[in-house]
């Protein structure tokens, strides 16, 4: 992999998981979709439901999307 996960096959389309929102713009156009990047140990693809979003995805490894997601419910003041 050499630290490039943008050079790593993409997943499949049903191994995404959707988290969605309010649904303005009709059904799941308001989703982050999450999937694992096969053949990577704990690296994921991130991607946006909506029209313009399509096509376009961010990529991070386990440890990335970890400090990500706790920065952010913490900066939300968010609980589980």
């Amino acid at each position: 992999m050499n630290g490039n996960l943008y050079a790593l096959s993409a997943p499949t389309a049903d191994a995404f998981s959707d988290f969605c929102g309010g649904n303005a713009g009709g059904p799941h156009e308001t989703c982050v979709s999450l999937a694992a990047i096969p053949g990577s140990k704990a690296s994921f693809v991130i991607r946006d439901s909506k029209p313009e979003g399509a096509g376009k995805e961010l990529r991070f490894t386990g440890s990335e999307l970890d400090d990500f997601a706790t920065g952010w419910v913490r900066s939300r003041g968010l609980t589980l």
